[in-house]
């Protein structure tokens, strides 16, 4: 009896796969069960991270504005800051108020003055 050749559908598959495991370590490359396992766990991985690092980045943002805050006003703090913003409807995300605390400081001191100034001045006059 006459080989038969297979078809190509299932070898241009796990070539695809390979190539995307081509850069991992051992088996995780050449065997092609572990490759597909290989393969989820990084997509996993990869979707878990773009969360996390949105979180990080926020947190980096917070930080950095809370540094420059308190180094002028030992009173003052990131959550005072943020919330006489919003009373003043001053909105500023976090991204650009931690730009403007790295690279010009003296701006962001003249933003929280202003706004205690005027958070200050309704309190008082009511």
């Amino acid at each position: 009896m006459t080989r038969i050749r297979r078809g190509y559908i299932a070898r241009r598959r796990r070539t695809k796969i390979r190539l995307f495991a081509s850069s991992f370590r051992g088996a995780h490359s050449r065997l092609t069960r572990t490759i597909n396992q290989q393969k989820i766990r990084a997509l996993v991985s990869a979707h878990r991270d773009r969360d996390r690092q949105k979180i990080h980045f926020r947190r980096l943002w917070i930080t950095r504005i809370n540094a420059a805050v308190r180094e002028r006003g030992v009173c003052y703090s990131y959550s005072r800051l943020i919330n006489d913003m919003y009373k003043r409807r001053l909105l500023l995300n976090r991204k650009i108020l931690a730009q403007i605390a790295i690279s010009n400081r003296n701006f962001i001191y003249m933003i929280s003055n202003e706004i205690i100034k005027e958070v200050s001045w309704k309190e008082y006059t009511g």
